[in-house]
């Protein structure tokens, strides 16, 4: 039964009423929508809660193939699309960063890399952040160790292996990722994937080889010059 008030309104004050209740329930499911969209985005960042790192979340993209790509794209173009990124690693699992829980959660997490019949050469690479309770040879030993025991032809090859784990510990938390092109794409930096072979000659002398060294090196003077050959045919 309608009250007293309600009796007394006239049809067209009534569906004034109810178009306003529809529009704030509208609203209101227009504002939760919202919401839901913006913890569900493509992309968010993450507070990482260590100094000059930043995480960012991702739905529905694999992180591996994601930061493959881009590096990729970088070493081909040899185009600098960043100034203030140094490096992006994928992280495709975490645990607590405590030996026996990265024991247990790696026996499951190696296992579409190197559980038989998958297999491949591998090497880790470890760091450590605001964490000081673990040890990176113990690390890095105890995870090889359960990489082998998945599949005992996979192979340690530390100069160009198939397979790096990266291990980065951030306070109490172990982030993990297997990665490929590690070597190649400069370990995953994204300042040095771009430059080319030239720019590492010239920043790194010492791996020209000794012909090449002495086309570089020339006497400033003709004493020096004369004194050079003379030199070159003592030796000879």
């Amino acid at each position: 039964k309608f009250s007293d008030h309600e009796e007394q309104l006239s049809g067209s004050e009534r569906e004034e009423d109810e178009d306003d209740v529809e529009a704030a329930l509208k609203k209101e499911v227009g504002q939760i929508r919202a919401s839901t969209e913006q913890k569900l985005r493509r992309f968010q960042s993450v507070e990482s809660g260590a100094n000059n790192v930043v995480f960012i979340r991702t739905r529905g993209i694999e992180p591996e193939n994601l930061v493959h790509h881009i590096l990729k794209d970088m070493h081909t173009t040899k185009k600098k699309k960043t100034r203030v990124i140094l490096r992006m690693l994928p992280i495709s699992g975490t645990c607590k960063a405590f030996m026996e829980d990265m024991k247990k959660y790696t026996e499951t997490f190696f296992e579409p890399w190197f559980k038989a019949p998958n297999k491949g050469t591998f090497q880790i690479v470890y760091k450590a952040r605001n964490n000081s309770h673990m040890s990176r040879e113990e690390v890095i030993k105890e995870l090889a160790g359960i990489v082998g025991s998945l599949n005992p032809e996979n192979k340690v090859d530390l100069n160009n292996p198939q397979y790096t784990v990266v291990v980065e510990i951030i306070k109490s938390v172990c982030c993990l990722s297997v990665v490929k092109d590690y070597v190649l794409f400069r370990k995953y930096n994204l300042q040095e994937v771009v430059k080319s072979n030239k720019d590492d000659t010239q920043q790194n002398p010492s791996s020209l080889t000794g012909e090449q060294n002495s086309k570089v090196v020339k006497p400033e003077t003709e004493e020096e010059e004369k004194s050079s050959k003379e030199v070159k045919q003592e030796n000879e």
